[in-house]
């Protein structure tokens, strides 16, 4: 049987990236790591992940949670170094 720690680590992103996804979906993180590991790989998915972490910072902003804000403005840092956007 293969754990979350298993699966997490044949995808291409972060423990700090799926838990922004599953905050995002309002979902668990077993399938928040399906949905991520589909969408880091299509051509559009890189550029919905990094809305759906913009997405949790300004939540995160808006509830006045300057700590969590602070922790995604990282996890986000950390996606766009290693996903940068095409043409930019």
């Amino acid at each position: 049987m293969l754990t979350y720690e298993d699966c997490l680590g044949m995808t291409d992103l972060t423990e700090e990236e799926i838990e922004a996804i599953a905050e995002h979906e309002h979902c668990h993180e077993m399938i928040a790591l399906e949905v991520g590991n589909y969408l880091v790989h299509t051509p559009d998915g890189q550029p919905r992940i990094r809305k759906m972490i913009l997405d949790d910072i300004a939540a995160s902003e808006a509830r006045g949670d300057a700590a969590h804000t602070a922790k995604l403005k990282l996890v986000l840092q950390h996606f766009c170094e290693r996903y940068p956007e095409q043409g930019v």
